[in-house]
């Protein structure tokens, strides 16, 4: 199966950030263990160590779980970020705007590119120049109403919602259109990482999988 039949297929990117080592492979098996196989290890940009620590997480992922998950990068900002995420295994690429050099160098790498674009501009600059999904970000923050305005001339593009995505409005997003979502504070919630509370980073993960394959 390919990423992009992978991602369209699951729709749930659990991203993670700033989350390294043992506390990152506890939450991966957490939300493994409620069907969600997709996650976004981000760059963190502040961080002047973030290539080695993001490399080092994603590979990790990629060797534990092998092709049960499939691991990309994301606030990838860079050719060269683009560079370390292939190395380490990521077989995605995701960014929170679009930048045309880490479009062409991810699809020279064969990778899955997923920028992301507000704009209607944005998007079809991002889907011409090879883009696979466009992350519509930040989607809650620009509302169903502006959504629905510009998916109907552009319902061609496959476009994942990123920011403010829960179980309540997950259904709707799918319901228009879109072929996924990225998934932060509701699946890496600090409060349940800080407790270890993998029980309940496993019961959203589930409600989502089943909100994604249209059970629930």
């Amino acid at each position: 199966m390919t990423t992009q039949t992978f991602i369209s297929q699951h729709k749930v990117i659990a991203i993670i950030r700033k989350v390294y080592g043992e506390q990152l492979l506890e939450l991966s098996k957490a939300l493994r263990a409620g069907g969600v196989r997709l996650m976004e290890c981000t760059f963190d940009q502040q961080d002047p160590d973030c290539i080695t620590k993001t490399q080092q997480a994603i590979s990790m992922l990629c060797e534990h779980h092998g092709d049960a998950m499939q691991i990309g990068a994301g606030t990838v900002l860079s050719k060269q970020q683009v560079d370390a995420a292939q190395q380490a295994g990521a077989q995605y690429i995701i960014s929170p705007n679009v930048n045309l050099s880490v479009i062409e160098r991810t699809k020279e790498l064969g990778l899955v590119s997923m920028p992301g674009a507000m704009t209607p501009t944005e998007i079809m600059t991002a889907h011409d120049a090879g883009a696979d999904f466009v992350k519509l970000f930040p989607a809650t923050t620009l509302g169903f109403n502006y959504i629905k305005d510009i998916m109907a001339p552009i319902s061609h593009v496959k476009l994942v919602a990123t920011g403010g995505v829960t179980e309540e409005n997950f259904g709707r997003y799918l319901s228009m259109g879109f072929a996924g979502a990225g998934v932060s504070g509701r699946l890496s919630d600090k409060t349940l990482l800080a407790q270890g509370n993998w029980e309940e980073i496993t019961r959203r993960a589930k409600t989502f999988a089943e909100i994604a394959e249209g059970t629930v």
